[in-house]
């Protein structure tokens, strides 16, 4: 079975990424891309669906591990009563092929090691042919897909039975044994080898290189670098398209079927990402995400999508893997996303904030994309009174929602503000006519006045933890009576164990079977609320509660089981760390107000 979800560490370089387990078992990883098939996915079945463990034979081991100062090179430390050895595994970053490096280095006495390779091409279903090359190189193909593996070891295969290559080794103290883990395309000869040692220096000195940019946030710098490492580790640098998590169908409830695959790009995600990175000082990335977001909502209005793929594309068909029992038989597991084909009126609002934003910080200082934006403001207009999927892209029937239509508003809002700054030219008293009438239809359909809040969508008796964002964004003030309401309905209703779920599943609202854990971005917006609201003991509180639910090398997935004190849903996950980043800048400047992101 594979480890808990928190029991992974992630190594990547800024193309791809792999889930190494305390274990030492690399059981996840899809290359040459984040979205590429999988060529290791135990993760989500068994270690015949692909994997590659270096560990002690003892299995009497203590195990510790840490990244190295503020880089995502992962050292594991194994010690056993014969000795102590460390296992450094990471990614160089890439000059012609990707490869996974891993050290194993002898720290006292002498340990016995082994290693087990299970190369599964296609998501664990392809097994390759292996075969031994003149240099001691061992060699794994299947159609285009060949991946190599380099190492002093002397390695054998067991092909009849269970189709995997072992090996079995010691390491004194002061020894490094070193393997190398090349992909490249089996048309192609052989790349030639890269030197180890070199490799790491390097990876060290980059990822070194570029932490040393981050601003300080108080007593939270450590989890801040730490989760803005992870966020560049999430970014795929030839087009600065930023994946909301390397992982796929990592279940939001064990056992469950909320399974979803993670590894695209999602414009909702634009504005937050956009100010943790500006307010962090990584402005070469912020950059490059308003670029790639730019080249994506580009071409025909109607045709936007709510996600794309990393480079931009816009075909991310959804489909299943009966092969794959799923992690903890959290069956399906599903490739691609439907969702990329639902109407979710928010993103609008996403994309004209994350631009209005840009130009205030000086990301933008021309009118680049102010004509890709007038057309997407043009087509909103048509279509902000239709429902929709909504911001959690619910499969059971559109809805008018509450958080779509601020957002929408928020859309015409950024717009008429650009204009107003900027001097960009536009329909500006349209605008405003819209605007007003979003707002009015909001509050006269959106608020319950029984219940003192808003709610869910119109009509509804149910609220969404979506309404956090409300003040935020400006669309009410958080001293509105009404928007006090909402944050005290969320608090009694969607609470729990001090954590905040999005929305209570129950009702049915989202087609799917009830059960998931705690939004862990839902409550960073409840603590950003406090703040606001000047309850900054209460945010303080909640954002220390929410440190500690990090695993020990400070990752956070999606969401967390209350009840079963674990983390659920993909991992890493961005959105969660760039939710940590904005929440502990708005407490390090809590002595004076939190400024709406409209001003």
């Amino acid at each position: 079975m594979p480890s808990r979800i928190e029991d992974y560490a992630l190594i990547g370089d800024c193309e791809a990424a792999a889930l190494v387990g305390r274990d030492g078992s690399i059981d996840w990883l899809c290359w040459p891309r984040f979205d590429s098939d999988a060529c290791f996915a135990a993760l989500l079945g068994w270690e015949e669906h692909g994997r590659w463990r270096i560990a002690p034979r003892d299995a009497k081991t203590r195990v510790t591990r840490r990244y190295r100062g503020n880089s995502l090179i992962l050292e594991t430390r194994f010690e056993t009563s014969e000795g102590a050895v460390l296992l450094v595994d990471f990614m160089p970053f890439r000059t012609e092929t990707p490869n996974i490096i891993r050290l194993v280095v002898g720290e006292r006495g002498h340990v016995v090691m082994d290693t087990e390779l299970v190369l599964r091409f296609g998501y664990g279903a392809i097994v390759p042919w292996v075969t031994r090359l003149d240099d001691g190189t061992l060699r794994a193909i299947a159609g285009p897909e060949m991946v190599l593996l380099r190492t002093s070891v002397h390695l054998v295969g067991h092909n009849i039975q269970n189709m995997k290559t072992v090996g079995e080794f010691t390491v004194a103290a002061g020894e490094t044994v070193p393997f190398m883990l090349t992909h490249a395309y089996s048309h192609l000869p052989p790349p030639a080898p890269i030197d180890p040692q070199s490799a790491l220096d390097e990876t060290e000195a980059l990822w070194t290189e570029w932490s040393k940019k981050c601003r300080p946030a108080g007593h939270c710098s450590e989890a801040i670098i730490r989760s803005l490492i992870t966020l560049k580790a999430l970014t795929y640098w030839p087009t600065g398209g930023i994946v909301a998590a390397p992982t796929t169908s990592l279940p939001e409830q064990l056992g469950g079927v909320r399974n979803w695959d993670y590894r695209f790009c999602w414009l909702r995600d634009a504005t937050l990402t956009l100010l943790a990175l500006m307010n962090a000082g990584f402005g070469d990335e912020a950059l490059a995400w308003r670029e790639w977001l730019l080249r994506a909502v580009a071409g025909s209005p109607e045709q936007v999508q709510i996600m794309y793929g990393i480079a931009g594309e816009r075909r991310l068909v959804e489909w299943e893997m009966p092969w794959l029992p799923g992690f903890r038989d959290s069956a399906p597991v599903r490739i691609g996303n439907g969702a990329s084909n639902q109407l979710q009126l928010d993103v609008y609002g996403e994309v004209m904030d994350a631009a209005h934003q840009a130009r205030r910080s000086g990301l933008a200082t021309h009118e680049s994309g102010w004509e890709v934006h007038l057309a997407l403001l043009e087509h909103l207009a048509t279509i902000w009174q239709e429902p929709d999927e909504g911001i959690w892209e619910v499969r059971g029937g559109r809805k008018q929602f509450v958080h779509s239509k601020v957002m929408a508003w928020v859309a015409f809002d950024r717009a008429i503000r650009s204009s107003e700054m900027f001097g960009f030219d536009g329909p500006v008293d349209r605008w405003r006519k819209i605007r007003e009438e979003i707002c009015d239809t909001t509050c006269a359909h959106g608020f319950d006045r029984e219940r003192g809040s808003f709610v869910q969508y119109f009509g509804a008796k149910e609220v969404d933890a979506s309404l956090l964002l409300m003040p935020s964004v400006g669309f009410l003030p958080v001293d509105d009576p009404r928007v006090k309401g909402t944050i005290a309905a969320i608090e009694r209703d969607l609470v729990v164990d001090g954590l905040v779920v999005r929305y209570r599943t129950r009702t049915g609202v989202d087609g799917l079977e009830p059960g998931e854990g705690a939004f862990l971005a839902c409550s960073f917006w409840l603590a950003d609320a406090y703040v606001m609201l000047g309850r900054v003991d209460e945010a303080r509180e909640l954002f220390e509660r929410l440190l500690e639910l990090r695993n020990d090398l400070g990752l956070l997935a999606e969401e967390y089981d209350t009840r079963l004190r674990r983390q659920v849903g993909n991992f890493p996950q961005a959105f969660s760390h760039v939710s940590l980043v904005n929440t502990a800048h708005n407490l390090s400047h809590a002595a004076k107000p939190v400024h709406q992101r409209s001003r």
